[in-house]
């Protein structure tokens, strides 16, 4: 178990506390941000199919911050068939609770048990899972999805050598960006294992198939247990000098692993909860902003076609350069809030501002180059039109070619514009000061280099 002096324990503790707070208060302002939906007088058919969806997404959120308010911390245990899962789960126990034996499929659902961690900042709920290689695999591999989004951390058991069904069992469960600890049980029959060539057989299993960037993890997150010892023939010398042989049982080697577990608990347990709540809130916002986008596309498009049109007429009509530009700016700050207001999506003025400034510069400098043309097109437009007062005939015809241009030019970036929006808003208010993004963005600024945290921010590219 590392060692840390009490005033960096205190701090770290401090910080997981804070990082709690900031998922809280995030889960809580979107919970609140939805639910008026819930209460939509309008009954239209729509109306009722987005009703009916927000509270599936609700709930899901409602689950995710009654877990954060409770500190239950999910540790999922998967592996194959006869890897010695439910001993794993017994040698933390330290009682036999869960039923084990030579026999395939043992375990036939997933199963809860709680383990009471002295001291613990947080409550453990460790889960019993069926070997991912059993008969009816595909029911048990949408169970092994449910129970890995569910959980905050996952044990991954393997013994003898690595097969390649474990590598692509592992492989899928990497898609769930939990932190992994690999766990070799039976290590009493292999006493030549270690991390390191463990590590590197899985590195190399990965390299084979073009992953060279994996395992999202290092030697020093793969442990060596043995969980449920084989019996050893033992010789006994009785008192009256018979020799007789018995089998018996040598006691669990667990220490490495509930060092290990404890270690992550105290060190980033809160803040591994607290990250794991935002992303399920960040997914249910995605969800939320999907659905109610796809039930209101055509009035989203023909509400563009209707920015689009009234900012090409009035550049057109705008004798002056500079009020082109603004008047422009601002009518596109006004398409996107109205675009946000059609699909139920709060959003203030500055954040229209912010999202307008990342879809220009974001576009490679293709609208930027257009409002370019524009102010060069507004300024000979302004020109244009001072001719006018002396020359009518030419210096009409010279404002109406610049303005078509111009106005051809600006109504096309607003509707590139309004399209953006669109896919920016199908993502949610998650960009907000209390949106998850930005919670989750603080969480991994502020995180050590040698924690599960750090390596998991780089699976999540953050």
């Amino acid at each position: 178990m590392t060692n840390v002096s009490p005033s960096t324990g205190l701090a770290r503790t401090n910080l997981q506390n804070v990082h709690v707070d900031r998922a809280r208060s995030s889960l809580k302002q979107t919970l609140q941000r939805y639910s008026h939906q819930l209460r939509m007088k309008r009954r239209s058919p729509e109306t009722v199919e987005l009703q009916a969806a927000l509270k599936a997404d609700l709930d899901r959120l409602s689950a995710a911050l009654d877990k954060l308010n409770s500190a239950l911390f999910k540790i999922a245990v998967f592996g194959l068939v006869s890897r010695g899962k439910s001993a794993i789960v017994n040698g933390l126990l330290g009682q036999k609770l869960l039923q084990t034996g030579p026999l395939h499929g043992v375990t036939q659902y997933p199963r809860s048990v709680y383990w009471s961690v002295a001291g613990g900042q947080v409550q453990v709920e460790l889960i019993d899972t069926p070997g991912l290689d059993e008969v009816g695999g595909e029911l048990r591999a949408g169970m092994a999805r449910e129970v890995a989004e569910q959980a905050d951390l996952i044990l991954f058991v393997i013994s003898e050598d690595i097969t390649r069904t474990e590598y692509q069992a592992l492989k899928e469960l990497q898609t769930a960006c939990k932190p992994i600890v690999i766990v070799f049980n039976k290590v009493d029959l292999y006493p030549d294992a270690d991390q390191q060539t463990i590590y590197l057989k899985l590195k190399d299993l990965f390299a084979r198939q073009g992953e060279r960037d994996r395992p999202f993890f290092t030697p020093n997150d793969i442990v060596l247990v043995a969980a449920e010892p084989s019996p050893m023939e033992v010789r006994v010398e009785w008192a009256d000098g018979t020799v007789t042989h018995e089998w018996e049982s040598p006691p669990p080697q667990m220490d490495a692993l509930k060092f290990k577990l404890l270690d992550i608990l105290n060190q980033e347990g809160k803040s591994l909860l607290a990250l794991n709540a935002l992303r399920q809130a960040r997914e249910a916002e995605g969800s939320i902003a999907r659905k109610t986008i796809r039930l209101h596309r055509a009035e989203a498009d023909d509400l563009i076609w209707q920015y689009t049109k009234w900012k090409s007429i009035a550049v057109a009509a705008n004798p002056i350069a500079i009020l082109d530009l603004l008047g422009g700016a601002t009518t596109d700050l006004i398409m996107i809030r109205s675009l946000a207001r059609l699909y139920g999506l709060p959003m203030t003025r500055y954040e229209a501002g912010k999202l307008l400034k990342a879809i220009l510069f974001s576009s490679g400098g293709l609208l930027l180059g257009e409002l370019g043309s524009g102010l060069l097109l507004g300024t000979g437009k302004s020109a244009a039109a001072v001719t006018s007062v002396f020359d009518s005939a030419s210096g009409v015809m010279a404002y109406g070619a610049a303005a078509v241009a111009q106005a051809t030019l600006a109504g096309y970036g607003s509707y590139r514009v309004g399209k953006a929006a669109q896919v920016y808003l199908e993502q949610g208010c998650t960009w907000g000061p209390q949106g998850a993004d930005t919670v989750i963005q603080e969480i991994f600024s502020q995180i050590d280099r040698n924690t599960v945290l750090h390596r998991l921010r780089q699976e999540l590219q953050f």
